[in-house]
């Protein structure tokens, strides 16, 4: 992943069509672009190639990673997500033994009743459309979880590709869900609702005891990087 401001080394940016006819690069002055870690930066979309040909091209004197998301996006995919393709999977299907959805608040019943309501459809989702059932409780003590139905969610976890298992990943580590990860993939909510969902008690907390910095950072930082996969999801799309 790109982490460090670097000065500004190119004048334009602009997708290209590989020779080699099965993808799309990024040329900076026509030279094509590498991986954080060198790999080859081959793309799958040209929208996706043009969006973040966009992202480089909109920088200044100095290019910002913090503000090139869908470069970040695809470049994990390549540099991270694929070599370590089993890790990340054990990774996403392990969210099913923690899954947000599955622990609930013992009280007010106002929060109680907002976390039914807005987490409840998605697990009765996972059950109905993916044959996955997690058991809910109240509170934070873990529980266990029916080992078939992990397996299943692994399954699902297992047949994305490397583009959107980056994606997933990213949905489900933001949101501590793996269910609002899937679901989002599915096309079952958007990245606005995965927002809401994922930040539903924080929510709740600020409405309760006012906002403070940190917390109004790291919602906004969650929103930012929610609606960012979603729009890279566009892209693998097509679209």
């Amino acid at each position: 992943m790109l982490t460090k401001t670097i000065n500004r080394f190119y004048k334009k940016a602009e997708a290209v069509a590989d020779d080699s006819g099965s993808g799309w690069r990024v040329h900076l002055d026509g030279r094509a672009v590498k991986s954080p870690a060198k790999a080859e930066f081959l793309l799958p979309s040209e929208v996706l190639a043009r969006e973040i040909a966009a992202e480089w091209d909109a920088q200044g004197e100095k290019v910002q990673p913090a503000t090139m998301p869908i470069m970040q996006l695809a470049a994990t995919a390549i540099d991270r997500v694929a070599p370590n393709r089993a890790a990340v999977i054990a990774e996403l299907t392990g969210y099913g033994r923690s899954d947000l959805l599955c622990y609930r608040a013992t009280f007010p019943e106002d929060l109680i009743e907002r976390q039914a309501k807005a987490w409840q459809p998605l697990l009765d989702w996972a059950k109905d459309g993916l044959g996955v059932t997690l058991a809910v409780t109240e509170g934070v003590m873990p529980i266990s979880q029916d080992d078939a139905s992990l397996l299943r969610l692994q399954d699902h976890v297992e047949s994305f590709d490397d583009y959107h298992l980056t994606a997933l990943h990213s949905l489900t580590t933001v949101s501590g869900s793996v269910i609002i990860g899937l679901a989002v993939m599915n096309r079952q909510i958007d990245t606005q609702r995965a927002f809401e969902c994922a930040m539903l008690d924080e929510e709740y907390a600020i409405e309760q005891w006012g906002e403070d910095a940190e917390a109004v950072a790291r919602r906004d930082r969650h929103q930012a990087e929610l609606l960012a996969t979603g729009r890279y999801l566009d892209l693998l799309a097509g679209r």
